[in-house]
């Protein structure tokens, strides 16, 4: 315990500039809860927002179908119809809402499948389907809400004999859903750049693209789609459906002080310091807003790796061979104290190709960034979000999503796995909450200087006292997240809404200012 109040107070002090600088006193609290009853079952994983009828639509794995929740009283949201995929043999994945009309990404059950995206209305009437991509993973509208654009991730089958390929898929609905149609931006005859990973075994690059989730410009030009397990952005000028740009986001230097991590789970204690490794952004979510009349793009850098029962590119850093002369103190370093059961990935690293590491490469850095619209990063969060949660959860620091008493669990792996986005402009500030997957909850930055973002403040709807698989212990897994402005909220505040997978809970919250 002197060993982790210690660290603790190390924490404390280095958050005492972004705490102190808190000006905004923004405030979330947590007003009302729908829970499924299901554990670990994905039965809440995205949430859209209708204003017309004050109802939440969220995507229920389980189910295979969109609850649409009532929250005219925040306070007791109830159930009060589903709209189903399943019968239509798909599975959803994602929820957007524009207007009246609501798009559901969906796939099949196949792993080359083609995948769907069904319209339905605000009171979950279906309307129309059209085919898209295989496995649509992620749906937006584009500002003007005339077209839908959907990230088609492909992913292989377990033992990697089946790969299909990535696509982005843009739905044209000016028309009307009924006469939607459907162009589909593949990438087939693409020159991948130094830089994206392309390592799937026996997979060419349009195989091994996996679109993970897409944000629009605010004139409805541009797409920004992210290869999560390629580390890539790519950018699709939506008018003509081509790629003008893929993008590698290159890697975050955990020896430089500030990038700091905690990467054993083995030494009992909370220490968030440098080692000779880099992490690999690999975002999740990403969204774009503007500030200062400029187009900026975050993103959520959970950090996924490929690990299926054909192929895995997982690593215990302990279990490689290390070059004597890039890593002088090896036997140090590999000790699982330190930094030995750090995950890493064997598909970079072996720059001489000799047969050992001259670089390591961890999954995930545990941040969030901001970047240009020529993906130039401007801003990363650096060490803060460990910081945040070590500060606030001491005995709880990097626990897993689907255990109580899990203390580190997730410190050798990604640490806190940031993984939703939401932007809200509020009293003209503009506010990025970041979803934490695993220790959960939102931590909250006002990101109105992109250059230079402020640490507002951290909400975990979560009991560390409970017990996860029998409901007791909150808001598990934060996996979708949402911001209902003011003026479209039952109450007349604004409200941050989560949908969290583990525990099938949806929670809102009130956004208050002191």
């Amino acid at each position: 315990m002197r060993l982790r109040v210690l660290f603790l107070l190390i924490g404390l002090l280095a958050l005492a500039l972004p705490v102190s600088a808190q000006s905004d006193e923004l405030t979330i609290t947590p007003v009302g809860t729908y829970a499924t009853g299901a554990f670990d079952e994905g039965a809440s994983e995205i949430v859209a927002y209708h204003a017309g009828t004050q109802t939440l639509f969220v995507v229920n794995g389980m189910d295979d179908a969109i609850d649409l929740i009532d929250i005219s009283v925040p306070a007791t949201p109830t159930l009060k119809a589903q709209a189903s995929v399943g019968e239509f043999e798909f599975n959803p994945n994602s929820v957007a809402i524009y207007g009246d009309i609501v798009a559901v990404a969906a796939n099949a059950d196949e792993t080359d499948g083609a995948g769907a995206v069904l319209f339905f209305d605000a009171q979950g009437a279906y309307l129309n389907m059209v085919e898209v991509g295989v496995l649509p993973d992620m749906a937006i509208f584009t500002p003007d809400g005339t077209k839908v654009l959907t990230a088609n991730e492909g992913e292989p089958s377990d033992d990697y004999t089946v790969d299909p390929e990535g696509s982005v898929s843009i739905i044209d609905i000016s028309g009307g859903v009924e006469n939607a149609t459907v162009t589909n931006v593949t990438f087939g005859d693409v020159e991948v750049p130094e830089g994206v990973r392309v390592y799937g075994p026996g997979s060419s690059a349009a195989q091994d693209f996996e679109p993970e989730y897409i944000a629009i410009s605010a004139d409805g030009a541009t797409a920004y789609v992210v290869l999560q397990e390629n580390n890539a952005i790519v950018t699709i000028d939506i008018a003509s459906a081509t790629i003008t740009a893929i993008t590698a986001l290159g890697v975050k230097d955990f020896s430089v002080e500030g990038n700091g991590i905690d990467a054993s789970g083995d030494d009992g204690a909370i220490n968030i310091t440098t080692y000779p490794v880099f992490g690999m952004y690999l975002p999740d979510s990403i969204v774009a807003f503007e500030a200062n009349g400029e187009t900026y793009l975050i993103t959520a850098n959970e950090g996924d790796s490929r690990d299926y029962d054909g192929y895995s590119e997982e690593a215990d850093l302990g279990e490689l061979t290390l070059d004597a002369t890039a890593f002088p103190t090896a036997a140090e370093l590999q000790l699982e104290e330190n930094a030995g059961g750090l995950e890493v990935t064997t598909t970079w690293g072996d720059t001489d190709a000799d047969g050992d590491y001259d670089a390591l490469y961890a999954f995930g850095s545990r941040s969030f960034s901001i970047w240009n619209t020529s993906i130039e990063q401007v801003y990363d969060s650096g060490d803060q979000l460990e910081q945040i949660t070590a500060a606030t959860y001491p005995d709880d620091f990097n626990s897993t999503h689907d255990e109580n008493g899990s203390f580190e669990n997730r410190s050798d792996n990604a640490g806190p796995e940031p993984e939703g986005l939401a932007l809200a402009v509020i009293n003209d500030q503009i506010y990025a909450f970041v979803g934490l997957e695993r220790i959960g909850g939102v931590v909250v930055f006002n990101i109105s200087d992109p250059m230079a973002p402020v640490f507002v403040t951290y909400v975990n709807n979560r009991d560390f006292s409970g017990d996860a698989a029998a409901g007791t212990a909150g808001d598990l897994g934060v996996e979708g997240l949402i911001v209902i402005a003011a003026e479209d909220s039952p109450t007349g505040a604004a409200l941050l809404v989560t949908a969290n997978e583990v525990s099938g809970t949806t929670t809102i919250f009130e956004i208050g200012m002191n």
